[in-house]
C-alpha cells in the first residue's frame, strides 16, 4: 500500500521525504523491521521505540514515524560518516530515500496506520468488544461459540487464545497491540468471518491499542479493584474503561450492567444506543435464577425459561450480556436462548474436577477480591453443608493493595484456607505471602496454611480435605504455566489434581 494512504488521518505534523512509495509492512518492533517497511517509534510503558530507529533503518525501513525530534536526531547521527571512505562506502545511503513523518502521538498514529494498512478490516466485520474487571473472557468466548454454533464464521480475540474461524493462535495480552489486532482482523475478513468478539482491557484503551476500530457493540460487565499497579488510582481505571464507550459511534450499541454502581456512568457520554441488563432491578433485559446445582442453573430471561451449564450469579450476568449482544447483532430471542443452553463455560472458569471421597475441585481464574468472592459465594450456595476450602495466591510485580483484600475475602467465605504462590515473577514468594497475611485477623490465621510451593499446596488441600468437600483453586484458571523470576515453567493444575487424586485410596 502507498505510504500516503497509510498515514491518512493519523495526526501527521510534518513530513520530510517522498510519500509516493510502496510500503511492504508496518511494525513498531525494530526486530520485525524489513526492507520497505514503515517503522513507528512508540513510547511504550517499559521502553521507548525511538531508541531503536537506527536499528529499523539498518534493517531496511523506508519510512519512520516519530514524535520526539531530539531522539530522532540522536538516532540519525549514527549514520553520519566519520571520514571520506565511510561516505564513499555508502554509510549514509540508507537515509537517501528515507521518509520521516512526525506525528502528535505515535501510539494513536500506529493504531490508525495499522487500520489503514490492512484496509480497515474492523469496518468489514460486526465487531463486539467487552470491557470490565471480571467476565470478559467468559463473555467473548461464549459469544464466539454461540455465533459459530448458529452457523456464522467468527473471530475471537481473548486472554486465552485468538481464533480466525477455527484456526487458533496464542495470545500474550488481553488486548494485543494494534498491528496484531488489525492483522488478525484482516485474516478474519479474508477467511470469510462475519463477526469478531474481543476483550478490551483498560490498559489497551489507555495505550490506544483499539483506536481506529469500528465497533458495532460495546459491553460493560463490572468494575472492581484491579490494575492499580498501572493506573495508580481507581478514578483513572474508571476513566480508561469509560473512554471505550465515549468513542463508540452513533450506530453502535452500548450494553451496560446497571446493577454495577458504575454501569450508567460508563455510558453517560456515549453516542451509541444504550441497552441495559440486570439481575436485581428493572432493565431492558433481566434474569432471575430459578434453580442451581453443580450441573448448571435454570434462568428466567425476559420472562422465558432457559437452562445453562454455567453456574453462579456472576454467570447469570454473563449470560445476560451475551443475550443482549446476540439480540443487538440480529439474533432472535428464541434462537439466542436455545444457543445459550448448549454452551459450555470458557476453559478454567468454574471447571469442576470430581475425585475420590466425593471431592469437587474447582479451577477458576478468579484473581481479584470481587471475582473470588463471587465464586466462593456460588460454591457455598450450591453445597451449603459441605466444607469449603479456598486456595489462592497473588501475582508478583502487580497491584499489591489487593493482596490483603484477597485474604479478607477468603477468611469471610471459606472454612479452610491455603495461601500459596501464583505467578511470583521477580518478587520473592515469601514477601507476597507476608503481604497477603496482613489481611487476616487472628481467626483467619488460625484456619490458614501458608505453603509457597503451589503444587505442594494443592496436594495438601486435597489430602487434608474431608469427604464431600469443595476445593477452590483460584487464580490460574486456563493458564498452564507459572512465571517464577523471569522463567516461565509448565504448570497445569489439572495434572497436579489428577496426581493428588491417585494417592487417595
Amino acid at each position: 500500500m502507498k505510504l500516503d494512504k497509510i498515514i491518512a488521518e493519523s495526526g501527521v505534523l510534518d513530513i520530510k521525504g517522498n510519500l509516493d512509495k510502496e510500503i511492504t509492512a508496518i511494525c513498531s518492533d525494530s526486530r520485525k523491521a524489513c526492507n520497505g517497511c514503515l517503522f513507528v517509534a512508540v513510547k511504550g510503558y517499559a521502553s521507548d521505540g525511538h531508541a531503536y530507529i537506527a536499528s529499523a533503518i539498518n534493517s531496511g525501513a523506508s519510512a519512520i514515524v516519530y514524535e520526539d525530534e531530539v531522539a530522532l536526531a540522536d538516532q540519525l547521527c549514527k549514520f553520519s560518516p566519520s571520514n571520506d571512505a565511510e561516505a564513499k562506502s555508502g554509510k549514509i545511503a540508507l537515509l537517501e530515500n528515507l521518509c520521516l513523518i512526525k506525528v502528535q502521538n505515535s501510539r494513536h498514529a500506529v493504531a490508525i496506520m495499522a487500520s489503514n494498512f490492512y484496509d480497515r478490516p474492523s469496518e468489514k466485520l460486526t465487531l463486539v468488544g467487552i470491557t470490565g474487571t471480571n467476565g470478559k473472557t467468559t463473555t467473548v468466548t461464549l459469544l464466539y461459540n454461540l455465533f459459530m454454533n448458529l452457523g456464522y464464521n467468527c473471530g475471537l480475540l481473548s486472554t486465552i487464545a485468538n481464533y480466525v474461524g477455527k484456526k487458533r493462535t496464542e495470545t500474550a495480552n488481553t488486548t494485543a497491540d494494534p498491528i496484531t489486532i488489525n492483522s488478525l482482523m484482516s485474516e478474519m475478513v479474508d477467511a470469510g468471518c462475519e463477526y469478531c468478539f474481543m476483550e478490551v482491557s483498560s490498559i489497551g484503551v489507555e495505550q490506544e491499542r483499539v483506536s481506529g476500530l469500528k465497533y458495532k457493540v460495546g459491553i460493560f460487565s463490572n468494575l472492581t479493584h484491579d490494575h492499580l499497579d498501572y493506573h495508580k488510582t481507581f478514578a483513572e481505571y474508571l476513566r480508561c474503561k469509560k473512554l471505550f464507550f465515549d468513542t463508540l459511534p452513533a450506530d453502535a450499541y452500548a450494553i451496560t450492567n446497571v446493577d454495577d454502581k458504575n454501569g450508567m456512568v460508563m455510558v453517560q457520554n456515549t453516542k451509541a444506543k444504550v441497552v441495559t441488563y440486570s439481575v436485581k432491578s428493572i432493565a431492558d433485559h433481566s434474569a432471575r435464577i430459578m434453580e442451581e446445582s453443580f450441573e448448571g442453573m435454570l434462568l428466567k430471561v425476559d420472562g422465558k425459561e432457559a437452562w445453562t451449564k454455567l453456574i453462579g450469579q456472576h454467570n447469570a450476568y454473563n449470560i445476560l450480556a451475551i443475550y443482549s449482544a446476540a439480540l443487538a447483532c440480529g439474533a432472535s430471542e428464541e434462537e439466542a436462548l436455545i444457543a445459550i443452553s448448549k454452551l459450555d463455560s470458557a476453559p478454567g472458569r468454574l471447571e469442576n474436577l470430581r475425585g475420590p471421597k466425593d471431592l469437587s475441585v474447582i479451577i477458576d481464574y478468579a484473581h481479584t477480591p470481587d471475582a473470588m468472592e463471587n465464586v466462593l459465594k456460588t460454591l457455598r450456595e450450591i453445597a451449603p453443608s459441605k466444607e469449603l476450602i479456598c486456595l489462592f495466591g497473588c501475582g508478583g510485580d502487580r497491584d499489591k493493595t489487593k493482596r490483603p483484600e484477597m485474604a479478607a475475602v477468603a477468611e469471610r467465605m471459606a472454612d479452610r484456607i491455603f495461601v500459596t504462590s501464583d505467578n511470583s515473577r521477580t518478587e520473592r514468594t515469601e514477601d507476597i505471602l507476608e503481604d497477603i497475611k496482613k489481611g487476616f485477623t487472628p481467626e483467619g490465621i488460625a484456619k490458614a496454611l501458608f505453603i509457597g510451593d503451589r503444587k505442594e499446596a494443592i496436594r495438601a488441600a486435597i489430602m487434608l480435605a474431608p469427604k464431600g468437600a469443595t476445593i477452590l483453586l483460584a487464580g490460574k484458571g486456563h493458564e498452564t504455566y507459572q512465571i517464577i523470576g523471569t522463567e516461565t515453567r509448565h504448570f497445569d493444575e489439572r495434572e497436579v489434581v489428577a496426581e493428588a487424586f491417585s494417592y487417595i485410596k
